[in-house]
């Protein structure tokens, strides 16, 4: 091949800066996406805070003349994050979307790398990497984690049953993800486009940091997944917004898997799978909260049936025989 060839398989780029209520932050992220060692189409957009985030991002942009093809934009009203995102693959042009949180900061190699991936592997839908954690000041926490495997395929989702996803915060992916298949609907995006991916190709994971993980009150997995407190009424809260977290994305997979008659039966068929694990693990957690005792048992003997589910139904086992008061207090699930 010479170069004009290898230069043809070279993905376009849209990296797309997304921020909520990110004033404080937003101004470095943009600077870390200007750094970019990659060309790319940048693309700041606002979900509309009205806190101060899109006139930062404006003065930044206005301010910096590397910036000029720059767009700055908000959304009319606020969409939540899926909405957002669906808004977003409509206006950008790459074949490529990158993601960085308003709140994140990437490495400049970081398209770099993320393309380099997607012209080695034509066949990949994803690719993520592992990021290095830092805290609301910018102190690095911890590197190179909230990795996966460098490969994940349908198989591995319903073996290791953690609901596993690639970082949202990390994500790169094809736009057809989106603009090809049915529009996003929940509360988060991640989960939904790895098993999108896994469900249309394949999904990488590279092994080295690509951006700065900002840790404060404000992450959406904490907000989800809150363990603010260990009493029941905090115990409760967390459970009910990941039930319905986990049947938007069982629900997501169902209309992708239905929007796709050219998909391979096998690939079909795990794809059903794993919607059917994310609603039973819905199921069993929904019948702790709102069930007698007496129908706790059957979810939980399907999720010991499930390989990928069997630790935590056993686990769940012991809270038939403790008053749900002490939910919460050492018990994750």
């Amino acid at each position: 091949m010479d170069n004009s060839e290898a230069r043809v398989s070279v993905p376009s780029v849209t990296l797309l800066v997304i921020a909520y209520r990110m004033r404080d932050t937003i101004a470095e992220a943009i600077r870390s996406a200007l750094e970019q060692t990659h060309p790319c189409e940048i693309i700041v957009s606002d979900d509309c805070s009205g806190d101060g985030t899109l006139e930062a991002a404006r003065a930044v942009v206005a301010g910096d003349p590397r910036a000029r093809d720059v767009q700055v934009r908000s959304s009319a009203r606020n969409l939540g994050l899926c909405a957002h995102l669906d808004e977003l693959a409509e206006l950008a042009h790459g074949e490529i979307i990158v993601c960085l949180s308003g709140d994140d900061v990437a490495y400049p190699q970081r398209v770099q790398r993320l393309v380099d991936a997607f012209a080695a592997h034509p066949a990949t839908q994803l690719v993520g990497s592992t990021v290095d954690d830092i805290d609301a000041n910018g102190v690095l926490l911890a590197s190179g984690v909230r990795g996966l495997p460098p490969r994940v395929d349908q198989r591995w989702l319903l073996r290791r049953g953690k609901l596993a996803t690639v970082l949202g915060a990390s994500m790169s992916f094809r736009r057809s993800l989106v603009t090809g298949l049915p529009p996003l609907r929940g509360m988060v995006e991640d989960n939904m486009l790895t098993l999108r991916a896994v469900l249309l190709g394949d999904c990488l994971c590279l092994q080295e940091p690509l951006l700065r993980y900002r840790l404060h009150g404000g992450n959406l997995n904490d907000r989800v997944f809150d363990r603010s407190g260990r009493e029941y009424a905090v115990y409760e809260r967390r459970n009910r917004r990941v039930i319905a977290m986990y049947r938007e994305i069982a629900a997501d997979q169902r209309r992708c898997v239905a929007a796709r008659a050219d998909l391979p039966d096998a690939r079909r068929e795990s794809g059903l799978a794993l919607a059917a694990m994310y609603e039973l693990e819905a199921d069993m957690r929904e019948a702790i909260l709102d069930r007698p005792r007496s129908q706790w048992l059957r979810p939980l003997w399907r999720g010991m049936r499930h390989p990928g589910l069997r630790r935590k139904s056993i686990e769940r086992v012991a809270k038939l025989f403790l008053p749900r008061r002490v939910f919460g207090r050492g018990f994750r699930a």
